[in-house]
């Protein structure tokens, strides 16, 4: 009999290409798999139902998948740096293997766990999966972090990046004591995510799972990557992977996307098609680059990175940040986006810098409230790309070119230009001229009529105000 290993799944939810599995697999047969649902996680006020809801289903999936292979994925709720440990000791564990994870709190929490699993005399092995680099790797010439995407990228793309890691095939199973002690220390069944307190009843924009999640990668290589540099930013186009929840929750490894691009760009026969598979590529270094910021500048998680925004004068009024969240600014484009983040937990790219830029630009009100907000409700939540996208909207974050401002009415006419985007979400709006809704100039009594409520804001006024406000701060410093 193999002694056991016990392999502690977070942002890893598949036996594929999973670097910290695939190495217990080459010390022992008898790997078991956990997953410890986090109070300190679940409890948080920024936790999205849709996103627990995918979660949910990514780990049901791979509980069959360790059933598969002959070998059992267990589940506790409890304080990981309790029953991580606990759980070890009552299966007298060899090891605890897990891949790290970039975020602040997951770093403090880990080597809490670490060390307890350490006083109760059981080994620890960790590695990075998550990034086809570890954050410390991609570094400037003189060993600092990048705080520039086009250098980092630049970097980036000339490494060598790793192949997929092996499949877990066969493994043994817990013995029927074994199985019994674990009744003892709090494992539990499965629970659903209104078991936890989180009701998300619409569909989700991509089904959870691996072999979803691979699927997906297939169809999007085979019909979609090949045009994605012209039609990623038309939100009414499906022209995007729609795996950002998938690589969120690590249900597909970041491994395997890599190795589809390398081979769907050496079969393509167009410089258009490989200079668009070469743009997706770009957006997973961007994944990346915001994930070694994060590693490295955790402060970024709680603040701006520009000391300029540390104390910038928003407004910060209650009643038109509850216009922009319930879609109701006035401004078509814009609630169109924030309609379609509400009712299915996802939102367009395009979108979302659309929306953030309106926020902070027009409404004057602190990127945090919509960095909380857009958690609330995404799906494919992530803290780093999250938080790196708000900042870089806001002007806030790692930035050669800070003031960046969006005017609504220019971007939904340049990517927007046929209002199909603005009507789906705002059916209300179906019989308007498409002119009027792309540039949002709607007769009051059109919005009367359709119950469409006038702008809550003046674009050009407000962009003024927001310069003037941004010089203030930058001759103070």
């Amino acid at each position: 009999m193999s002694e056991l290993i016990l392999f502690w799944h977070r942002r890893d939810l598949r036996i594929s290409d999973n670097v910290g599995l695939a190495l217990a697999c080459q010390q022992s047969s008898k790997i078991v798999g956990v997953f410890c649902f986090d109070p300190h996680i679940l409890k948080r006020d920024d936790i999205a139902p849709a996103r627990v809801t995918y979660m949910i289903g990514c780990l049901q999936e791979l509980q069959q998948r360790y059933q598969q292979v002959g070998s059992h994925l267990l589940f506790l709720h409890n304080e990981p740096c309790q029953g991580i440990p606990t759980l070890a000791a009552a299966l007298k564990a060899k090891a605890v293997f897990w891949n790290w994870d970039v975020e602040p709190y997951s770093q403090q929490r880990d080597q809490q766990v670490k060390q307890a699993l350490k006083e109760k005399g059981i080994a620890v092995h960790n590695s990075w999966d998550q990034l086809l680099h570890p954050p410390t790797e991609i570094t400037t010439k003189s060993g600092t972090p990048y705080t520039v995407y086009t250098p980092f990228w630049k970097n980036w793309i000339s490494q060598p990046k790793a192949e997929p890691q092996a499949t877990i095939k066969d493994a043994e199973p817990l013995t029927e004591q074994e199985q019994e002690n674990t009744k003892t220390v709090g494992v539990i069944n499965l629970p659903t995510a209104k078991d936890l307190g989180y009701a998300w009843d619409n569909e989700l924009l991509l089904a959870p799972g691996e072999q979803i999640a691979l699927k997906t990668l297939e169809e999007f290589c085979h019909n979609t990557i090949s045009q994605y540099q012209e039609q990623r930013n038309f939100p009414s186009v499906d022209g995007t992977s729609k795996l950002s929840a998938a690589l969120k929750f690590g249900a597909i490894g970041i491994r395997t996307i890599w190795q589809a691009t390398k081979a769907v760009h050496s079969d393509s026969r167009s410089d258009e098609s490989r200079d668009s598979i070469e743009t997706w590529q770009k957006e997973l270094a961007w994944r990346e680059f915001y994930q070694q910021a994060m590693y490295s500048f955790p402060q970024l998680s709680q603040g701006p990175y520009r000391r300029l925004f540390k104390d910038f004068p928003w407004d910060n009024n209650q009643e038109l940040f509850q216009a922009w969240c319930e879609g109701k600014t006035g401004y078509p484009i814009v609630d169109a986006a924030m309609r379609q983040l509400n009712e299915t937990g996802w939102m367009h790219n395009r979108c979302r810098m659309i929306v953030a830029s309106f926020l902070t630009k027009d409404l004057l009100i602190n990127w945090q409230w919509g960095e909380k907000y857009f958690m609330q409700k995404l799906f494919d939540g992530d803290l780093s790309a999250n938080n790196g996208g708000w900042q870089w909207s806001a002007s806030s974050g790692m930035d050669p070119k800070p003031l960046r401002i969006f005017n609504p009415a220019s971007q939904a006419q340049k990517f927007d230009p046929e209002a199909e985007y603005i009507r789906q979400w705002l059916p209300e709006l179906s019989s308007i001229d498409t002119k009027y809704l792309v540039t949002g100039k709607i007769h009051q009594s059109d919005r009367d009529y359709c119950g469409y409520p006038a702008p809550i804001v003046n674009h050009k006024q407000r962009q003024q105000e927001f310069k003037l406000r941004y010089q203030r701060q930058k001759d103070d410093l």
